[in-house]
């Protein structure tokens, strides 16, 4: 796998960037899966008939790689039932009515952190995952060896189109992402703070460069500003452009030394830390064509898309698509029932115009999904092997490499679905090596 500096111009559409943000009334229910994160799902400790108050733990942690998860309204547990994810996945789910108070649990109170793994529990009892949409337990990513550590990086790259939520964080949360990083210097002997923005935020670089100012003592803190190319928010394409180190296939950020943490994954730890509120809510940009009023919401976690939408004015017309996250790496949910989960940073609802695509026609091999490649792979080449069912083929290619980032499909001059075709791929790739293993 070769590494490049390659990536796609695509149309900002960065419509909220300059509007205020919001915190929408409280929802008449919310549905809260158990699997908000990478990881095992929560286990409910609540029970139909229980009243809770916002921050109340309603599951415990499942596993080592998982986290609690809190009610984000106050009211009572009226359902606990199986629920379909839009990725597939069946997970229990706790549904709330809400009482429309939203009064906060009076136990909650700030943690009494002193020690490295006081600071480790009180993340995973914040709940907090990789808010960037990865879900990663953020506390199962910082308990490794301070020694290994030499960069803190923080993600404010924010390079999918019309997403602005990360933007209005690094604005109008600083305070909260300052406290993060006094705690994580403080406990994991961090020495090294590199905050990479794209240089089409303006506002949030300076917001940066001061916080740099205000947390530097006894740390190096430095803000890079980046080029808007996406995917620069990619974490290896990430590690890559703030410090040059390569994270090698296979390998992850801490091998090279490094943690990647989103900043609103960071302000989330700050908040927690000042009042010790859970994560129950999350500011979500709420854009695309058919959206009347796009903005940025702060949205108790839990509720449906549907409800979302109609606190910003409904929807002008019927949408063609409505997708969780960006319109590149985002999923496409079956309908607005769909609950906005912690690492929900945007719901698009877009138009015919806007997702309406030339027909597909053969590859002309002009290899232009092979130069815009992050990582230099051939996803014509992985095109072929998969529809060949040749799974050594895909191995040598290194699909398991790519980032589904989609900017091989974005080029296509024949409109091929490339990227769509290189996750089927890594998962017929992964069926085979499950074969393998049963045999042997």
């Amino acid at each position: 796998m070769a590494f490049s500096l390659h990536g796609v111009h695509v149309p900002h559409r960065k419509n909220t960037r300059n509007t205020p943000v919001t915190r929408m009334v409280p929802p008449k229910t919310v549905t809260i899966p158990m699997s908000m994160h990478i990881g095992a799902p929560a286990k409910p400790i609540v029970k139909v008939g229980d009243l809770v108050k916002v921050g109340t733990k309603i599951a415990e942690a499942g596993g080592v790689v998982s986290v609690p998860i809190h009610a984000s309204v106050s009211g009572k547990v009226t359902k606990i039932s199986d629920y379909l994810l839009s990725d597939g996945r069946t997970v229990p789910a706790v549904i709330i009515e809400s009482d429309g108070e939203m009064t906060p649990d009076e136990a909650l109170t700030p943690p009494a952190v002193s020690s490295r793994e006081g600071l480790i529990e009180a993340i995973k009892e914040s709940g907090v995952v990789g808010l960037g949409g990865a879900g990663f337990p953020t506390h199962f990513k910082l308990d490794v060896d301070p020694a290994k550590i030499d960069h803190l990086i923080i993600n404010g790259a924010e390079c999918e189109p019309y997403v602005t939520s990360d933007t209005v964080t690094m604005v109008e949360r600083a305070d909260d992402m300052k406290a993060a990083l006094e705690a994580l210097k403080a406990h994991l002997g961090i020495k090294s703070i590199v905050i990479g923005v794209e240089n089409n935020k303006k506002e949030a670089i300076a917001s940066m460069k001061q916080l740099m100012l205000d947390t530097c003592k006894g740390c190096t803190v430095t803000v890079k500003v980046l080029p808007s190319v996406y995917p620069q928010g990619g974490e290896k394409v990430l590690i890559y452009h703030t410090t040059g180190k390569v994270v090698p296939m296979g390998k992850l950020p801490i091998d090279v030394g490094c943690i990647v943490l989103n900043c609103t994954t960071l302000a989330a730890i700050g908040a927690y830390l000042k009042t010790g509120m859970p994560l129950v809510e999350k500011c979500v940009t709420v854009d695309g064509g058919a959206v009347k009023t796009p903005q940025n919401v702060i949205v108790p976690v839990g509720t449906a898309m549907a409800d979302v939408f109609e606190f910003c004015g409904g929807l002008t017309e019927e949408p063609a698509k409505v997708v969780y996250g960006g319109p590149m790496m985002g999923i496409t949910v079956p309908d607005t029932t769909a609950p906005i989960l912690k690492n929900t940073n945007a719901v698009l609802a877009l138009t015919e115009k806007e997702v309406k695509l030339p027909k597909t026609t053969p590859c002309i091999r002009c290899g232009a999904c092979t130069n815009t490649c992050p990582f230099g792979l051939a996803p014509a080449a992985i095109a072929k092997a998969y529809n060949n069912k040749d799974a050594e083929g895909l191995e040598k290619l290194s699909v398991n490499a790519c980032m589904e980032c989609g900017c091989c499909s974005f080029v296509c001059p024949a409109n091929r679905p490339l990227v769509q075709t290189n996750k089927l791929a890594k998962a017929y790739l992964k069926e085979e090596k499950a074969k393998e293993g049963t045999k042997s």
